[in-house]
């Protein structure tokens, strides 16, 4: 069964591909059939960049299991790191002074 399940968003940051790294363009989610992992249907990450050539890239399939654990993993990781850049920035969480 093909999913056609697809998403696609703007990626800012670096891929390794051998021992070069190289800037990334785009990401691309996707549920369907695994290609290279012995598994039925998992969820792709694909990282790219569409200014290189197509060895330019760097995927990974995983289980719905896996994905969901992944997505988990990211968000407290996210909610760590935003907490950490309000603290810097001295919009974090409100401290209480007591008066003398």
């Amino acid at each position: 069964m093909c999913t056609s399940i697809v998403e696609i968003a703007r990626a800012e940051g670096m891929a390794k591909r051998g021992e070069e790294w190289f800037p990334l363009t785009r990401s691309v989610v996707a549920y369907d059939h695994a290609r290279h992992a012995p598994l039925g249907d998992v969820i792709t990450l694909d990282f790219f960049n569409t200014g290189l050539d197509a060895g330019a890239r760097a995927a990974v399939e995983l289980t719905l299991e896996s994905a969901k654990e992944l997505r988990a993993a990211l968000d407290r990781a996210i909610a760590a790191a935003d907490y950490e850049e309000a603290e810097v920035r001295g919009k974090g969480a409100v401290r209480l002074v007591q008066a003398a």
